[in-house]
């Protein structure tokens, strides 16, 4: 703190409150990082929409937003492209919240959301609604997924909270593998042992956002809502638990309270967005790592950035895929990983990442 002065006139002065101003000039520059973040996920949404086998001019896509389907290019754009670019923007979003609860929850920077078995979780239950239904409607088996991913999720924890000391990180992630590890054999038993629930399975199990009806986008809208308000709810009981676990019982936050919703919020999330579009790898891996280092570990901040991240990210590797395999195209979910592998082996030789 600044000292008091006395100035000529007998009138008592203060410095000024340089911490305060440096707070405002922080919020200031993260709330125009965040603005800029959302304007650049507007242009890639928009760019979604015009973009694909038929190029759709944006004069075009805006006749078609205004007027309906009064044309060829408004069936496309109203049936196909805006389905699909705003179910990126919800996976998108909802798998980057998820990974930033999961490195929390776990204090573990190479945490992914599917080490709690929700993706493995949705991909069994899948399989078996082919194998016994036969069908493959997506509105029909999203369901099978969710659910799967639920049971998974919640066999993970109970295997994960046996002892006295509770849900601890290392027993989670060690109850997560093995799920896991059971669940994929099954997978691939049904799938080798019936060749015609594969040539179905594989298209969901690649992740992909491609042929998707809007009904898909509204089954799952309330879990991914409920999900990410659970998680903004969690911001500030989060970055106190990463002081560790002592500390934030003196702090007065309810560690196992945290832990407990937290892993219902990943569990919401990493469960809806799986069961609409398949499993997705690295949106939830590498996206906090890429906010973290403009954000710090604020997760008041990076959450929020984390979500306009994701949905940029994954919208954007799926435009990509559309564009180099013209006329046909790459499943987003294999462009996600081509691109996500390399950033996050930048990432780790670039600076050490420092446990969470």
């Amino acid at each position: 703190m600044g000292t008091t002065t006395m100035s000529a006139t007998g009138a008592v002065t203060r410095p000024p409150d340089t911490g305060a101003t440096a707070r405002r000039g922080g919020f200031a520059v993260r709330l125009l990082g965040l603005l800029t973040a959302t304007g650049v996920l507007l242009l890639v949404a928009v760019l979604s929409i015009a973009v694909g086998a038929k190029a759709i001019p944006p004069l075009d896509v805006l006749h078609a937003l205004w007027h309906g389907r009064s044309t060829v290019d408004g069936s496309v754009v109203l049936d196909l492209r805006v389905p699909r670019t705003l179910l990126g923007i919800a996976v998108g979003a909802a798998l980057a919240t998820a990974g930033v609860l999961m490195q929390a929850l776990t204090r573990n920077p190479l945490a992914d959301p599917g080490i709690l078995g929700v993706n493995m979780g949705a991909s069994t239950a899948v399989v078996i609604a082919i194998a016994v239904w036969g069908s493959t409607d997506p509105a029909f088996y999203v369901w099978f997924a969710f659910a799967g991913a639920g049971i998974a999720a919640a066999l993970v924890y109970v295997l994960g909270s046996r002892g006295r000391t509770g849900p601890a990180p290392v027993r989670l992630a060690l109850a997560g593998t093995a799920v896991s590890a059971v669940l994929g054999a099954l997978v691939s038993v049904v799938t080798l042992l019936r060749p015609d629930v594969f040539d179905q399975f594989r298209f969901w199990g690649v992740g992909s956002l491609a042929g998707l009806p809007l009904s898909v986008l509204t089954t799952v809208l309330p879990f991914l809502a409920a999900g990410g308000l659970l998680a903004l709810g969690l911001s500030g009981s989060l970055n106190a638990l990463a002081l560790g676990d002592d500390t934030a019982r003196a702090l007065g936050s309810g560690v196992l309270r945290i832990r407990l919703l937290g892993t219902l919020a990943v569990t919401l999330l990493c469960g809806a967005a799986t069961a609409a579009v398949g499993p997705i790898a690295f949106i939830g891996l590498v996206v906090p790592h890429l906010v973290r280092s403009v954000t710090g570990p604020d997760h008041r901040w990076l959450l929020p950035y984390s979500m306009v991240v994701g949905s940029t990210l994954l919208v954007a590797s799926d435009v990509l895929g559309r564009v180099i395999a013209r006329p046909g195209e790459i499943q987003a979910g294999i462009v996600t990983a081509f691109a996500g592998a390399p950033v996050f082996i930048a990432l780790v030789r670039r600076r050490r990442i420092a446990e969470l």
